[in-house]
C-alpha cells in the first residue's frame, strides 16, 4: 500500500552547497514512469493523471526485474497515477510513500500540447528558457527537487524515487549543483533507471538511462 507523506510541498530556498557530513556511499535511484499515451505523442503531461499503456506496464515489471528486490532506506513516489503504476509492478508499492514534491512540472496553459504545437504560436519556444503561462516557474520546480534531496540526505540512506521526466532532470541538476536550465542536457527515457551518487567527494551521475533490453 502506497502511503501519503504527512509533509506538504515546501517552498524554500535550499542551499546547493554539499555538507561535509553527507554519507558518500549514498545513492539516489531515479525511475521515470513507464510509457503513457502522451509520452508516446510528446504531449506535455503535468497534472493530467494518465495511466500506463500495456507496454508501460511491462516496462514497470522490467524495472522490478532490474532492481531484483534491492532494499532502500526510503521509497518515494509522485502522487500521479503513472508513477504509482510504475512503482507497484516493480514490487515497491508496499514500501512506498507519496511525496508531493515529486509531481511533474505544472505546465499551465501548455498542458497536453506538444512542443511543435506551441512553437507554431511562439517560434523558437523552449520550456527550459521560456517557461509556461499560468504554470510553475523552473525555479519552483527546482525548489521541489531540492526538498526531495534534502529529505533523502536527512535519512542518510539510499532512496528509490518514482517520478517524471522533467522533475527528475531538474532534481539531477540540483544534485550536481547545476542551474535547473541545464536539465535540457539530460534526456530520460520512460521506465529507465538513473542513479546519482559520488565519485570520491564529488556528486556525480553514476548511471544514466539504465535498464533491460526491450
Amino acid at each position: 500500500m502506497i502511503e501519503q507523506l504527512i509533509t506538504p510541498v515546501i517552498q524554500t530556498n535550499s542551499a546547493t552547497t554539499h555538507s561535509t557530513h553527507e554519507p558518500k556511499s549514498l545513492q539516489l535511484w531515479l525511475v521515470r514512469h513507464g510509457e503513457t499515451e502522451w509520452s508516446l505523442s510528446g504531449q506535455h503531461t503535468g497534472k493530467t493523471d494518465l495511466p500506463l499503456t500495456p507496454r508501460g506496464e511491462q516496462q514497470a515489471r522490467d524495472i522490478g526485474r532490474l532492481l531484483r528486490g534491492r532494499r532502500f532506506g526510503v521509497v518515494l513516489t509522485s502522487p500521479l497515477l503513472r508513477a504509482r503504476e510504475t512503482c507497484r509492478p516493480a514490487a515497491y508499492g508496499d514500501n512506498a510513500y507519496v511525496d508531493l514534491n515529486l509531481q511533474e512540472w505544472d505546465y499551465g496553459e501548455y498542458e497536453g500540447r506538444t512542443t511543435a504545437e506551441i512553437q507554431k504560436q511562439r517560434p523558437g519556444w523552449s520550456l527550459w528558457s521560456d517557461g509556461v503561462p499560468s504554470g510553475e516557474s523552473i525555479q519552483q520546480v527546482a525548489t521541489r527537487g531540492q526538498e526531495v534531496i534534502d529529505r533523502v540526505l536527512a535519512g542518510s540512506s539510499e532512496a528509490l524515487l518514482f517520478a517524471h521526466g522533467h522533475i527528475l532532470r531538474i532534481l539531477a541538476c540540483r544534485w550536481l549543483g547545476l542551474p535547473p536550465e541545464d536539465g535540457r542536457l539530460f534526456a530520460l527515457a520512460t521506465a529507465a533507471l538513473t542513479t546519482l551518487g559520488y565519485e570520491h567527494k564529488t556528486r556525480v551521475i553514476t548511471r544514466l538511462n539504465g535498464g533491460l533490453l526491450r
